[in-house]
């Protein structure tokens, strides 16, 4: 059961990672809804400021801080199952020594 569990933490993982890239890269996939319309809601207000002939600023900002949270929150979900995945792989070699030292082998 242990390997399964590390297995399965070991794709989520590397699907955390591909979204973190991304992410990085600019692309909106990986956002999440609330990201996604905070993303959109900047870029129509960007584009209605350029057309009004007006700076974007305001707006570019706007869609680099929600980048940056997207990017952060990618970044705490990995910590967090890298996390795990140690805590799994400990707890497995703790059983194995228990295991080991009753005399069960």
């Amino acid at each position: 059961m242990g390997n399964a569990d590390i297995r399965r933490l070991d794709r989520e993982i590397e699907k955390t990672r591909k979204k973190l890239d991304a992410v990085r890269r600019g692309e909106w996939w990986p956002l999440n809804g609330s990201e996604r319309r905070a993303m959109a809601r900047s870029l129509a207000v960007g584009a209605y400021q350029i057309t009004r002939g007006r700076s974007a600023g305001r707006a570019e900002q706007r869609m680099d801080s929600t980048g940056n949270a997207a990017e952060m929150r990618l970044n705490a979900e990995l910590t967090a199952l890298h996390g795990e995945r140690q805590r799994l792989i400990t707890e497995a070699a703790r059983a194995k020594a228990a295991k080991k030292s009753s005399g069960w082998w």
